[in-house]
């Protein structure tokens, strides 16, 4: 009988080992993972940072951009008539639906002023160059002929 008890607890001994040893592999495949969901959350926290960082600049790049348009119409929109009634065209708008045709003509009509005085830059440097082309070639004349009056003259 005690050898029936014996095996019994060497049985017992066994399968505790083996429940043991179970638990064990659990436990080491749970920190593997907890590890892995905390190099991803890691991962993840970094991009959102570098996300938050990239739109902090954006808005700053767009407020300093907002600043420099109203120095513009400050500076080219002396008139408070205009200014105010450019304020109250913008208050009719309702919707985003309304604003956005008249945001896009806004646009064009800027990209087609902007061409305009592009043009007009060339055209007047072009202009500032053949005046300063025929100067030169009046003063270079008007030498020679000094010289040629003078030559005469002698």
């Amino acid at each position: 009988m005690s050898q029936e008890l014996t095996q019994q607890w060497l049985a017992e001994i066994q399968t505790l080992r083996q429940q043991l040893q179970q638990l064990q592999s659990d436990r080491d495949a749970g920190w593997e993972s907890a590890e892995k969901w905390c190099q991803l959350y890691n991962t993840e926290a970094e991009q959102r940072r570098t996300d938050a960082q990239m739109s902090q600049v954006a808005i700053a790049e767009l407020k300093a951009e907002i600043q420099k348009l109203k120095g513009i119409e400050d500076a080219t929109l002396p008139d408070s008539t205009t200014a105010a009634a450019i304020q109250q065209e913008i208050e009719q708008l309702k919707s985003l639906e309304e604003f956005q045709p008249k945001l896009i003509a806004v646009m064009k009509e800027r990209d087609r002023l902007l061409q305009a005085l592009k043009t007009e830059q060339d055209s007047h440097a072009q202009t500032r160059k053949n005046l300063t082309t025929a100067l030169g070639d009046a003063i270079d004349s008007l030498t020679r002929e000094r010289a040629a009056g003078e030559g005469e003259s002698s």
